[in-house]
């Protein structure tokens, strides 16, 4: 077989393989649309129906109606929204700080604590529910989104200051002394300097905080008791009962509950893949 030849049939192999990916990891996504817009019995039925026959909006219509557990399914979506958001927010600023002390200082303990975040990733969530349960009650916290905020924020913190670290140390130190040497201050210099050249970076580690709170379950079952404070995926629980699952009605609230992330990342897709490629080469 001639070079040609095997270039040609690896880049075919290559690409059947990304086809394959693209269509195993998008399909459950596909289903749960469709589903959104299947009759009770296209859902219901033993015969594989890989798209709706006959749309309807019933089960959306019902959901925007009707509401979850005798609220308005508004209230979820906002009350995700702000927890989602608070933790972008409150944890880019902290990730952001940590990670140039660690990439930009040289201080005792710098080695140990970089090791610990690793471990603190490895820790499943469900094993810290009683000690951030206990953590949160005591601070006055509980039964609040911002309870439920600053625990996310200790939940992906760890993640951001790993990775906004290698940013931060890519960015050649020799362009901040020379804003010293022009005069500017320190936060100046951070502010005009550092800041812009880690922002990809940043965008990267706020979409994965992002998405992490929005679909936070175990810490908003357990942290929050009044319904008017759940957030969409305790609600969505409310559709699996005793009698029986309201498939179309949990379907058509994924599927609202999806378009935010959706809308996010198509605002911010540009950017993150620059900061991924960015994070990956020192220098």
């Amino acid at each position: 077989m001639s070079p040609l030849a095997r270039r040609r049939l690896t880049k075919a192999a290559l690409n059947t393989t990304g086809v394959l990916v693209f269509l195993i990891a998008t399909f459950p996504v596909y289903w749960m649309v469709s589903t959104a817009f299947k009759t009770n019995d296209q859902i219901f039925t033993t015969d594989f129906i890989p798209f709706p026959t006959q749309f309807t909006f019933e089960h959306i219509s019902r959901v925007l109606t009707d509401g979850v557990a005798g609220h308005s399914i508004w209230v979820y979506l906002r009350n995700s929204a702000v927890v989602a958001l608070g933790t972008v927010l409150i944890g880019a600023v902290f990730a952001l700080l940590s990670a140039t002390a660690v990439a930009r200082f040289r201080f005792k303990g710098r080695v140990p604590f970089l090791a610990l975040l690793l471990v603190v990733q490895m820790i499943p969530a469900e094993a810290l529910v009683i000690p951030l349960f206990l953590s949160v009650r005591r601070l006055g916290l509980y039964d609040q989104l911002l309870g439920l905020i600053v625990t996310q924020v200790a939940l992906t913190l760890p993640f951001g200051i790993w990775m906004l670290r290698t940013f931060v140390a890519a960015v050649p130190k020799s362009l901040e002394e020379a804003a010293w040497i022009d005069g500017a201050s320190r936060f100046t210099t951070f502010w005009k300097v550092l800041f812009p050249l880690v922002a990809p970076g940043l965008v990267a580690t706020s979409i994965f905080s992002f998405i992490t709170a929005w679909n936070e379950l175990i810490m908003a079952l357990y942290l929050i008791s009044d319904p008017t404070k759940y957030t969409m995926p305790v609600a969505l629980q409310y559709f699996f009962g005793q009698k029986g699952t309201d498939w179309g009605a949990i379907m058509a609230s994924s599927t609202m509950m999806t378009l935010p992330v959706v809308i996010f990342f198509l605002f911010v897709q540009r950017r993150m893949v620059s900061g991924l490629v960015a994070g990956a080469v020192k220098g």
